[in-house]
């Protein structure tokens, strides 16, 4: 499985489901496998980290640098797992523990002011200053009853994240 000279069994397919929670139907896991092998120019069974920069949307995404990390040299199986966490079907404790991962770029299982930082410059470039996030993070996690010195793991980052009554809105002046 994995290379593009293969065929998915329907054993392959139903591993496949188990694998991502069944997200996906088994037509879509068919179309996802046409896609990988698409990717998988050198029948691999694997797809490295330029094969997934070959992709223009993933190519031009500000995080795509840290998500390479977490793409680089997955097979088929892993792959639709990790597309999963994008679907419709996923739970939001899955959204949050990609999300999560994005944020810890050392994978230590911690997330800390400084890495939240370090996404935020990805995401916003010279748009808002560093003055003006700093201020945006650390009144989202006063919200949430955090300061910048914590140490957040998945189950606090999933708290913040998921909080209904976290407004996130904060007033920030434009320079």
């Amino acid at each position: 499985m994995g290379n593009a000279s293969s065929m998915l069994t329907q054993y392959d397919i139903e591993d496949v489901q188990d694998h991502c929670d069944h997200l996906f139907s088994q037509q879509e896991i068919v179309s996802l496998y046409q896609r990988f092998c698409q990717l998988d120019r050198n029948s691999k069974g694997f797809i490295s980290a330029d094969e997934f920069l070959s992709v223009p949307e993933f190519a031009m995404n500000p995080l795509s640098q840290r998500l390479i990390k977490m793409v680089d040299g997955l097979n088929f199986k892993d792959f639709v797992a990790f597309l999963s966490t994008f679907s419709a079907k996923a739970s939001m404790a899955q959204k949050i523990e990609l999300i999560f991962k994005v944020y810890d770029s050392d994978c230590n299982g911690k997330v800390t002011f400084d890495n939240i930082m370090e996404v935020l410059l990805d995401l916003t470039g010279s748009f808002i200053s560093d003055k003006q996030r700093e201020e945006v993070l650390s009144q989202v996690l006063h919200e949430a009853g955090y300061t910048r010195d914590s140490l957040l793991l998945l189950n606090d980052f999933i708290k913040i994240m998921d909080n209904p009554g976290l407004k996130m809105e904060v007033e920030v002046p434009i320079d």
